[in-house]
């Protein structure tokens, strides 16, 4: 075997070199290029049953990326979005291996032509005001965790941050004192963004930095677990989950509904979109790199569509039907 062809040269310079230095990759995007690339050599290794490190790059030909794509939705049950991000790990290394390996580009260029699968588009949820007010309002003020959860329910519901965004404020990232309150959010690809905060979640910050003793200058995280660290991502869907089970005993149409923190963030969109926002200014506040992205939120809000019909005449109330008099007309008339 050749030496151009051995895997692990090629991975060590994609991940320290391609990705780190000349990409500027984020934390975030390199562990899940990495998750994606692992699980692809561990799959291969057990299928051409060799030890990982044994792998040639030309093990991992386009039928064997192919079988892997495949299991990730037969056997893990992955949807067709992760079936997607994943390939794109794939394709990114490889991208690399035939610009790094001119004598492997070949089996770079078969690997490169597998398609993007393309995904049924499912309608985007949200929620209404009383019922985002329902969930921000079930979490108990009177114990530390209770003021904790709802300042943090408060915080997606205000803001529409991502998850991440959210649990990785700090404390110097807010300007509470300010005539008009906002926060730093640090999103994806390194694209920051400033965001105005509403009174309410400007009191509420206010109060739990107060309560635990830091300055609003200081870098310490704002939302912490049980052992004062930062907050998890599995924390904070399970503040989501622990508030919306309460909140389903008082409106019961809440456990039809998938309920998670992104959807806080589908919420304040359309409520945005509702009150006359225009979609640039939501692109921005959301954070979207497209407004393309933004636009979902237009194609989903029915009431709005149900009003164009009414404003467009075509409310399903029947009018005068045209009658033609000309005998052409007539006859395309009937057809």
């Amino acid at each position: 075997m050749s030496e151009h062809l051995l895997l692990a040269p090629l991975l060590e310079s994609y991940f320290r070199r391609r990705l780190t230095k000349q990409r500027n990759a984020t934390p975030a995007t390199v562990a899940s290029y990495r998750d994606a690339l692992r699980m692809l050599i561990i799959f291969a290794a057990t299928r051409l049953a060799k030890k990982p490190a044994a792998l040639a790059l030309e093990d991992l030909d386009r039928d064997l990326v192919l079988a892997f794509l495949d299991e990730l939705e037969e056997k893990r049950n992955n949807v067709i979005a992760t079936r997607n991000a994943r390939l794109a790990a794939i394709r990114s290394f490889f991208h690399h291996v035939a610009a790094a390996d001119p004598a492997s580009f070949g089996i770079a260029q078969r690997v490169l032509t597998i398609p993007i699968k393309r995904a049924h588009i499912e309608v985007t949820h949200h929620l209404t005001k009383a019922e985002v007010d329902a969930l921000i309002a079930v979490p108990d003020q009177r114990t530390s965790r209770g003021r904790r959860d709802r300042t943090f329910l408060l915080f997606l519901a205000r803001t529409g941050a991502r998850v991440s965004e959210a649990i990785g404020v700090n404390a110097n990232d807010l300007q509470l004192e300010r005539q008009h309150p906002q926060v730093l959010l640090h999103g994806k690809g390194r694209r920051d963004r400033v965001i105005p905060i509403a009174r309410d979640l400007a009191r509420a910050l206010t109060a739990l930095l107060s309560e635990r003793g830091i300055a609003n200058h200081e870098p310490r995280p704002i939302f912490v677990g049980v052992r004062n660290e930062r907050l998890t991502r599995f924390g904070a869907t399970h503040i989501v989950r622990r508030a919306a089970a309460k909140a389903a005993a008082i409106r019961p149409v809440l456990s039809d509904k998938p309920i998670s923190p992104h959807i806080f963030r589908h919420s304040l969109a359309m409520k945005l979109l509702q009150s006359g926002v225009d979609l640039l200014t939501i692109q921005a506040w959301l954070g979207h790199s497209q407004v393309a992205t933004t636009h979902r939120y237009a194609a989903a809000d029915v009431e709005m569509m149900r009003n164009g019909l009414e404003k467009g005449g075509v409310d399903g109330n029947r009018g005068v039907r045209f009658r033609p008099n000309d005998v052409v007309l007539q006859l395309l008339n009937s057809i």
